[in-house]
């Protein structure tokens, strides 16, 4: 009787969820508002990282001293595609890492018969914690600082179809947002969402890329915007604007090229001069040996 009661249950539990998966209840409109001006957190760590990372991210989600620490590295973590949670814990992991590596690789040496002391560890973990902690953080930067130049060069090639759509007689809200669509990546994402929020919310384009520049530090983003209302309430072409600063952004383009052109060229120099400092050594030694054994 007490299974049958149970099967019944379960059966009329299974029907009701069929039920409301199939009619599922209205959205409030509260809750769909705050939905559509909310970016979910970047999930490309997330899904790679270890479970250690993940875990430790799902305490320091909500800690008021992780986000002081973060706070300075919001736009690079925004750029990058990281949450502030997941890179506050990898910080914690490198760090605590660094902190008990040394003392674990001497307990094994010491299981092996091989005595170090104490000193050495000691050191190694106060010059490898810090380093450990503060590892991911010059990692985020440099990965920040390619992904803006990948944002300039396709914030280059948008301008450039504004430009042309702009001379075909086209608005300047459809042009931008032809010009949005017909890119791929994330530069163009983000470019499209700043679009549409700006409409939705009844503000002009250009404040929309104004405020997206201002989230990802690209100040490219922010000249264009303010060229652009000025050019519009003075009565100017907001087409050679556009065009002006498109040319702006590929001569930089190019500049960045050749400068890292010319760091390249200087870093294969070094293993040369390397190179020619020990053919130097190496024979000179013999005789130096011989001036010093003969006195």
């Amino acid at each position: 009787m007490t299974a049958a009661l149970l099967v019944g249950l379960g059966v009329a539990a299974g029907i009701l969820l069929t039920a409301s998966g199939l009619a599922p209840a209205a959205l409030p409109l509260d809750r769909a508002l705050a939905r559509l001006h909310h970016r979910p957190e970047p999930l490309v760590i997330a899904e790679r990282a270890p479970g250690s990372i993940r875990a430790a991210a799902a305490l320091l989600r909500r800690s008021p001293a992780a986000a002081r620490v973060v706070e300075p590295f919001t736009a690079d973590l925004r750029v990058a595609g990281v949450s502030p949670a997941e890179h506050l814990a990898q910080r914690l992991v490198l760090g605590i890492l660094g902190l008990v590596w040394a003392p674990v690789a001497t307990a094994l040496f010491w299981a092996g018969g091989v005595r170090l002391g104490f000193a050495l560890p000691l050191w190694l973990s106060v010059v490898l914690a810090p380093l450990g902690f503060f590892l991911p953080s010059l990692m985020l930067r440099s990965r920040a600082a390619e992904r803006r130049r990948a944002f300039r060069h396709a914030l280059s090639a948008f301008l450039d179809v504004v430009a042309v759509s702009l001379a075909s007689g086209r608005g300047v809200d459809t042009a931008l947002h032809d010009a949005a669509r017909a890119g791929q990546g994330w530069p163009f994402v983000e470019m499209k969402r700043a679009l549409l929020e700006a409409q939705l919310t009844g503000e002009t384009p250009w404040a929309g890329l104004g405020r997206l520049g201002g989230e990802l530090a690209i100040p490219e983003l922010n000249e264009l915007a303010a060229s652009a209302a000025l050019a519009g309430a003075e009565g100017a072409r907001v087409r050679s604007s556009v065009a002006a600063k498109a040319r702006a952004l590929r001569l930089r383009g190019l500049t960045e090229v050749e400068a890292a052109a010319h760091a390249a060229s200087e870093r294969m120099s070094l293993p040369v001069v390397v190179l020619m400092l020990g053919f130097i050594v190496f024979l000179g030694y013999p005789a130096m040996a011989e001036v010093i054994g003969g006195i």
